[in-house]
């Protein structure tokens, strides 16, 4: 991986968008190389694309010199974080949360994979805890009325609040706790987090400095939203766009990125690409003076998938949007690509055109099909079919229209 280190870490981090609460007196501070940690806990079998963009935070801490623990949650996923909600979260079983434990790990290994890093699961430290001992130690120094005071919690305890178990309500000592391990452990004097896991992150702090008299600070980015919608990136939100193919496949993912409007897309470039500001200015510069070639969300669509997918299946979503939605004749596309392209749209083995409009579903009766032959409105490979009894090669694509395809196997 080649990172352009142009800026200090700070001067990044800004010029990125990565900032919003942090403990340092000076945002500079920041630019002098420590251990930090970074945790997902595993709620899903993959992280989404809000956690892309902590995921890309972290990358540029890392090129800056920062050395990087990724911590999965392996204790703190059998308890649930009560940030953000208003009710109780429902229990995960311990198979769920171990397979999902797999899964974000395999995405560390993949997101980071040229880069230097210490996995730990803090499971790990939790599994033979001691309860008396961990209330005498650490609960004994917690102040309970801190803990009231964080607004989330207000709002469940109160008249309209759906209430909080005592396992939800101790979350943030858990998360605490797993910093002051990591700070003995490896010293670790930084925790990275999104804007909701402030108070959490606090709470770690808190603990280093009274229990150890040490000192540690924590850095979070805001949530990242969706411009369109103003709801966060998130599955709880409703939206989520998944790391994971299964969950989300390489071709949709690709066009969540390419869809993206004029106004987010400065923002998303910054935060989900590798672009330099001398780039960036170029790119703007071309997408500015020509919005519709949305030169800006290609590039958006390309970088990020072949970031997370890699090079080959970026190149071949672009082929298939290309063909779909471009000039790149049909006939170019390469068999893994037809495989891909199988997945997203209706598929056919019928031997003629007529058949396969009505067979697929795309056309109602045979009149409309040969009312729509007639007017121009089928092709295939990019060629106007002008009977409705034309022969279908294998393979080909059939157009109806500019957004209904057909792929004939």
């Amino acid at each position: 991986m080649i990172h352009y280190i142009y800026m200090t870490l700070s001067e990044e981090l800004q010029w990125r968008g990565f900032v919003n609460q942090t403990t340092f007196a000076d945002i500079s501070d920041v630019d002098t190389p420590r251990t930090f940690y970074w945790g997902v806990d595993p709620s899903a079998d993959s992280m989404h694309i809000g956690q892309l963009a902590m995921a890309m935070m972290i990358r540029a801490f890392m090129a800056h010199g920062h050395t990087a623990i990724l911590l999965v949650g392996g204790a703190t996923g059998m308890v649930g974080d009560p940030g953000g909600k208003d009710k109780e979260r429902d229990l995960k079983s311990i198979d769920e949360i171990e397979h999902n434990k797999a899964g974000i790990m395999n995405q560390y290994r993949m997101l980071f994979a040229e880069m230097p890093f210490t996995m730990v699961d803090n499971y790990d430290w939790f599994r033979d805890m001691n309860y008396l001992k961990f209330l005498r130690d650490i609960g004994k120094r917690v102040s309970l009325t801190q803990m009231l005071d964080r607004e989330f919690i207000k709002s469940r305890i109160g008249e309209a609040g759906g209430g909080i178990s005592y396992a939800e309500f101790s979350y943030a000592l858990i998360q605490g706790y797993d910093f002051l391990h990591l700070f003995r452990e490896h010293d670790a004097t930084l925790q990275i987090a999104g804007s909701d896991q402030w108070g959490n992150s606090v709470a770690g702090v808190e603990m280093i400095r009274k229990i150890d008299g040490g000192e540690a600070h924590v850095w979070t980015a805001p949530l990242i939203l969706d411009k369109t919608t103003g709801k966060k990136f998130g599955k709880s939100e409703g939206n989520a766009v998944w790391i994971d193919p299964t969950k989300t496949s390489v071709y949709k993912f690709y066009q969540f990125w390419l869809n993206v409007d004029d106004v987010g897309v400065a923002d998303y470039l910054k935060i989900y690409t590798l672009i330099t500001p001398h780039e960036y200015d170029l790119l703007m510069e071309e997408f500015r003076s020509n919005p519709s070639s949305r030169a800006a969300q290609k590039y958006l669509a390309y970088e990020v998938t072949k970031l997370v997918h890699g090079v080959d299946r970026a190149d071949n979503a672009r082929n298939i949007t290309s063909t779909l939605f471009g000039d790149t004749p049909f006939t170019q596309l390469l068999e893994e690509e037809l495989t891909m392209l199988a997945l997203e749209i209706p598929t056919t083995t019928a031997g003629n055109v007529l058949d396969a409009l009505v067979m697929s579903g795309l056309v109602g009766s045979n009149g409309e099909a040969r009312r729509l032959v007639e007017s121009d409105a089928i092709s295939v490979n990019g060629e106007k079919v002008t009977t409705p009894d034309t022969t279908l090669p294998v393979p080909s694509l059939l157009k109806k229209g500019k957004n209904n395809f057909l792929l004939v196997k």
